[in-house]
């Protein structure tokens, strides 16, 4: 019974490595959890994409509900996702902040000339330190700060017509509702 046992032994290891893979294959890769959900946003002060001489920090938007995107010139995502946010920047009155990532700034600009600014802010984290104090694992990556500086959502990757619809803008849709009862 032992050599039986010994044929085994392998059928079994691949059958558990078989249902870690499938369990795996069934998770959204889009959905990866952050360590500052209800949490305060990480403060930074950078210089500004359209005007150098002018800084801005998440301290600046205390007591409003933003949105923080960050991307690159570079970022083939980006380019997916920018359609989208124009037309949000279009039809709603959310103030979008976009983190300009590891970018050249001359790039950047170009790249939004061409496709069309939709950033109310557009601070330029040439380092890459800003990115890694809220745990960007690569761009893009849209952040929700509420009134308080707290980060309320997180999305990886680009933006979809039905993770704006159905998650980041009920999030603004939420806090003016709460701004009219008070």
């Amino acid at each position: 019974m032992s050599n039986k046992m010994k044929y085994l032994a392998p059928l079994f290891v691949f059958l558990g490595i078989a249902v870690f893979l499938g369990i795996g294959l069934t998770l959204n890769p889009t959905e990866l959890p952050s360590a500052l959900i209800n949490k305060p946003a990480p403060t930074f002060q950078l210089a500004q994409l359209k005007n150098e001489n002018q800084d801005f920090s998440p301290q600046d938007l205390l007591g409003q509900r933003w949105l923080l995107n960050v991307w690159a010139s570079w970022c083939v995502g980006c380019r997916v996702e920018h359609p989208l946010l124009n037309q949000m920047a279009q039809q709603t009155n959310i103030i979008m902040v976009g983190l300009n990532y590891k970018d050249d700034p001359t790039a950047a600009k170009k790249w939004l000339a061409q496709r069309g600014d939709p950033y109310s802010i557009i601070p330029m984290d040439i380092s890459g330190d800003v990115g890694i104090d809220y745990g960007v694992y690569g761009v893009p990556e849209t952040f929700v700060i509420d009134e308080q500086g707290v980060v309320i959502y997180k999305h990886t990757g680009p933006l979809t017509v039905t993770a704006m619809e159905t998650k980041l803008l009920p999030l603004f849709t939420e806090s003016a509702s709460q701004q009219a009862l008070n």
